[in-house]
């Protein structure tokens, strides 16, 4: 049995969720999201509360129970309260702005990166070693996240690089004589 499927997930005030076969759509204040649910798993709208079944009880159905429950309370967490995830660039001269609609990056390369914001994603700099990347989508967030913090994944010597805000970099000792 699945612990994360059992559960059902509640539906937020302000957040609208219409089942249409397979096809689960939530609507909220931050925007509207669509997912197409896997035929192997059946959903129910249960007063103020979404309920997702596996429709028997074989392992494909069951490995997709779980998942599926948790790509539905992601989108309704997403319409409701936007995702967000802070990185840091620490080294000298590593620094980050917002030009229009790209991210201009220098990381101690012997040019700037300029990286396109993507559809639906929102990409701030509060300071110059910063960079907060929000939207609803949980898994666009957590993607051009990581795909920022691969143009210079931080070191263990030094840390130098861009880093999750809450990322620990183990250090390893320098060389000795």
């Amino acid at each position: 049995m699945s612990r994360i499927g059992k559960r059902t997930i509640p539906v937020p005030q302000g957040v609208t969720v219409s089942i249409d076969g397979q096809a689960v759509k939530a609507k909220g204040p931050k925007g509207e999201m669509e997912f197409v649910v896997n035929e192997l798993c059946t959903v129910a709208l249960e007063e103020n509360e979404v309920a997702v079944k596996p429709v028997n009880n074989s392992k494909p159905a069951r490995s997709m129970w779980g998942m599926s429950r948790t790509r539905i309370a992601n989108l309704i967490d997403g319409v409701a309260n936007e995702f967000t995830k802070s990185l840091e660039l620490v080294g000298v001269g590593y620094r980050a702005q917002m030009k229009g609609s790209s991210l201009n990056l220098a990381l101690g390369y012997s040019h700037d990166i300029d990286f396109p914001v993507p559809d639906g994603i929102k990409i701030a700099t509060p300071k110059p070693t910063e960079i907060v990347v929000s939207g609803i989508d949980k898994q666009k967030v957590g993607q051009t996240a990581a795909v920022i913090r691969a143009f210079r994944p931080p070191e263990p010597y030094k840390g130098k690089g861009v880093k999750y805000a809450d990322e620990y970099i183990f250090r390893k000792e320098g060389k000795k004589k």
